[in-house]
């Protein structure tokens, strides 16, 4: 019996259609896109320049505002820390971000602490959503920027980027979104004015290893970020080196394949969702999130009596799954994204996460999945 892929939020498979045009400019249009000597190199350049053109109209943006990086951690990381020399010559060295971002924003933050920022973590409700509210009533005159990410990775909840980005509009601080998990499932939220946005393309069937910034301009005013590398000027002096023209096209094209299949991906991850928490009713679990401000294809659940450890060993022939939460072979640590939204310690440490990209689901057998976990809690 084949294992049913359940692990999307950490990665996708690269869509065959997106494989075959990787696989052609790695093997027949080669160039260099900086190379401006022979035509495979213009063909190259020329790529590159549609592929940012395209993805940057989808994000309500102009393509010299997309600069192509190895991914959101990358992205975040030069947003974040890019954005520091501005703060410290300026003296506004007060930072926003909430308690259950992505490890690639709370270390470079932690990081920016470490220099004498003045960083603060706010916790979501219960339900795993932090309100525009709470972040209204900690801006300061010496708040630098705002870092909110879009979807949670681990519970799919849908933060308010959208209402945030219209309320920083008017304020000096900026907005940083991560939107690795949201990326061209929700395209509305990510055409509204946020500042600096972080993408990755493994999410939505393009290769791991790709992935932008955009960094929005306010009128003519640009995001004043510094490098974090030197050498070679490319991607407007922000993120030097040769660019990597087979992942690129490959991301354009995921992004084209999924923006046209959008509906369809829609409804059929739902359909699962349907599925697994139908199947799921038999058993005795708790939903962690919010239900109504969530993405369709994340789920993140608690078995009452059951250890998720086991529970994953317990599944290894059924299901792929994760955790969602850091464990060592010596220790469990519990979510600190189930943490931060105070739910208990034996909910907090035993959080499943069940995510999927509907096309990449083969053959799921939600009652056999339930039944496993029947057998853990009888």
């Amino acid at each position: 019996m084949p294992v049913t892929y359940l692990d999307a939020a950490a990665t996708t498979r690269v869509d065959p259609r997106v494989a075959e045009v990787v696989f052609h400019w790695m093997t027949e249009d080669f160039g260099n896109a900086g190379s401006r000597t022979h035509e495979y190199g213009t063909r190259a350049k020329r790529a590159v320049q549609q592929a940012r053109e395209q993805l940057a109209t989808q994000l309500g943006a102009t393509s010299d505002e997309l600069i192509f990086t190895s991914g959101a951690t990358e992205s975040n990381n030069i947003a974040l820390l890019g954005l520091a020399p501005h703060g410290e010559k300026t003296g506004r060295r007060h930072i926003i971000t909430s308690a259950i971002e992505h490890k690639a924003v709370i270390e470079p933050l932690e990081h920016l602490q470490e220099r004498g920022f003045e960083v603060d973590f706010i916790k979501p409700d219960v339900q795993g959503r932090v309100s525009v509210e709470a972040v209204q009533e900690r801006l300061r005159p010496d708040t630098l920027v705002v870092s909110l990410m879009h979807v949670n990775n681990e519970t799919g909840v849908i933060q308010p980027v959208a209402d945030l980005a219209r309320l920083l509009r008017e304020t000096p601080t900026y907005l940083h979104v991560d939107a690795a998990q949201g990326f061209a499932k929700l395209p509305a939220d990510l055409t509204t004015p946020i500042d600096m946005l972080s993408i990755s393309g493994h999410k939505i069937g393009a290769p791991k290893g790709i992935g932008a910034l955009l960094i929005r301009r306010r009128g003519w005013d640009k995001v004043p970020l510094q490098p974090l590398m030197f050498g070679g000027g490319q991607e407007r002096k922000l993120r030097p080196g040769t660019l990597p023209v087979p992942l690129i096209m490959g991301l354009a094209r995921a992004e084209e394949i999924f923006r046209k299949e959008h509906a369809a991906w829609l409804s059929q991850a739902e359909t699962i969702r349907k599925q697994l928490l139908g199947a799921l009713a038999v058993t005795r679990y708790h939903l962690n999130g919010d239900s109504e401000h969530t993405v369709p294809h994340i789920l993140n659940l608690s078995f009452d009596g059951v250890n998720a450890e086991a529970l994953i060993v317990r599944l290894k022939d059924v299901a792929a799954v994760a955790t969602g939460s850091a464990c060592t072979s010596a220790s469990y640590t519990p979510s600190h994204v189930l943490t931060a939204m105070g739910l208990p310690e034996n909910v907090a440490s035993n959080g499943l996460r069940l995510s999927w990209f509907p096309s990449q689901v083969d053959d799921l057998d939600a009652k056999q999945l339930a039944a496993e976990v029947q057998a853990l809690q009888s």
